[in-house]
């Protein structure tokens, strides 16, 4: 069933720029319409007789069947996440909404591999997407390879002599290290190789980052973080090039039932409208906050692109338009010193997420990577001391005095 997909509104809404784009409600409204995005809560569909129901099922026409398979609220996000990766690009953009981020990587995982094949990746990963492809990708006779993605020379010759390689995965910057790929660089190892690129966009977003432009084949978000933005809805997003693209993965995501729900892809939609305004606020606040830690006399390090003293600072630089909203921060103390520091800070909440709209804490060592030997956590940059920070939007000079008092409070 290959779907005539793009809406009308997409190719028109183009030429404008990236926060008109969140904006608009990019679909088709006819005279007695809601002007907003209704929530068409259905499990199925009607035809109008058999004969409509038969060229639907077969693809002749456009339409839905099942809320498992498409669904006309999550088509319409769908379609706005597509015309923001690919905004400015000079293709278009596919986009499958899933339920989560993870079962997006899985849904993508799956749909592009299969037994004997490789995936190459970097040595720093969200920690669900390793434990997901130590455990369960595995199985599938699915090998995982680890490299440093910016020694080129290494890539290239682990391509050279893995043909089993398929799939390049990376995340840029790195959860919870803030490390940054050289996306265009990876890239040019295509021409040569016959290797995909998938990245998990998700610090960044397509407003802050165009991963598309950059080269990657695949993008990928928890749409959970940043693109919601308000913590009060989980959901996830395959992007990707082609039409038959992304019959292949929506197919997957149907057959394993992955699939979105209307009313988290409703309340993606509404966070999508306030993505522009409330990222600009969360950079310039989380770039303040790393300059105050970087000067600080009991934080050993800071991880932030945004610091020009960062090692990633320039491929940021070339491949951001801004730096992101998260950072974290190596306090000069043993581990009791960081769950000290998170009891004390009274306005920043401790909460196993990130991309809210108010500033998150997280312990990696006692949470996040509770399970992962302490050995591997600290060649990994993870130290018993390291604070993750998802910086809000509130007034940045209450955000430093709470995070300041707080490390006073944890050398006590």
């Amino acid at each position: 069933m290959l779907r005539n997909y793009l809406v009308f509104k997409y190719n028109k809404l183009k030429k404008y720029r990236i926060d008109s784009l969140c904006v608009s409600e990019n679909r088709e409204i006819k005279n007695g319409d809601s002007h907003v995005l209704p929530i068409n809560a259905s499990s199925a569909f009607s035809f109008e007789n058999i004969e409509e129901s038969i060229d639907i099922f077969t693809g002749e026409k456009k339409g839905f069947v099942y809320g498992r398979y498409a669904n006309p609220s999550i088509e319409s996000v769908e379609n706005k996440l597509a015309a923001l990766e690919s905004l400015t690009t000079e293709h278009d953009a596919y986009c499958v909404l899933t339920s989560s981020g993870m079962s997006a990587i899985s849904t993508l995982l799956l749909s592009q591999l299969e037994a004997g094949d490789s995936i190459l990746t970097q040595h720093e990963l969200y920690g669900g997407t390793t434990e997901l492809m130590n455990a369960v990708i595995a199985k599938y006779d699915i090998h995982l390879i680890r490299a440093d993605l910016n020694d080129k020379e290494e890539v290239n010759r682990i391509l050279s002599e893995n043909d089993s390689v398929k799939l390049i995965y990376l995340e840029s910057p790195t959860n919870p290290t803030l490390s940054c790929v050289d996306i265009a660089q990876i890239a040019e190892l295509k021409n040569t190789h016959s290797v995909k690129i998938a990245i998990d966009n998700t610090f960044s977003t397509p407003y802050l980052q165009q991963a598309m432009k950059l080269g990657a084949d695949y993008v990928i978000y928890s749409t959970t973080k940043f693109l919601n933005g308000h913590g009060n809805s989980i959901a996830g997003a395959i992007l990707c090039k082609t039409e038959e693209e992304r019959y292949t993965i929506w197919n997957h995501m149907k057959l394993l039932g992955t699939n979105c729900n209307a009313f988290d892809a409703w309340l993606l939609h509404n966070g999508l409208k306030t993505l522009a305004v409330r990222l600009d606020k969360h950079c310039s606040n989380a770039l303040a906050l790393a300059q105050f830690l970087e000067s600080h006399p009991r934080v050993n390090r800071v991880n932030y692109p945004g610091l020009e003293s960062s090692k990633y600072h320039q491929i940021a630089k070339k491949q951001m338009s801004q730096y992101g909203a998260v950072l974290s921060f190596e306090l000069d103390g043993p581990l009791e010193v960081g769950k000290k520091f998170m009891n004390a800070c009274k306005l920043c909440t401790i909460a196993p997420t990130l991309g809210n709209v108010d500033t998150l804490l997280l312990h990696p060592a006692s949470s996040s990577h509770l399970k992962v030997d302490k050995e591997i956590r600290e060649q990994n940059g993870i130290s018993d001391g390291l604070i993750r920070v998802s910086v809000g939007i509130e007034n940045i000079n209450d955000i430093i005095e709470d995070i300041s008092s707080a490390i006073e409070e944890a050398f006590k």
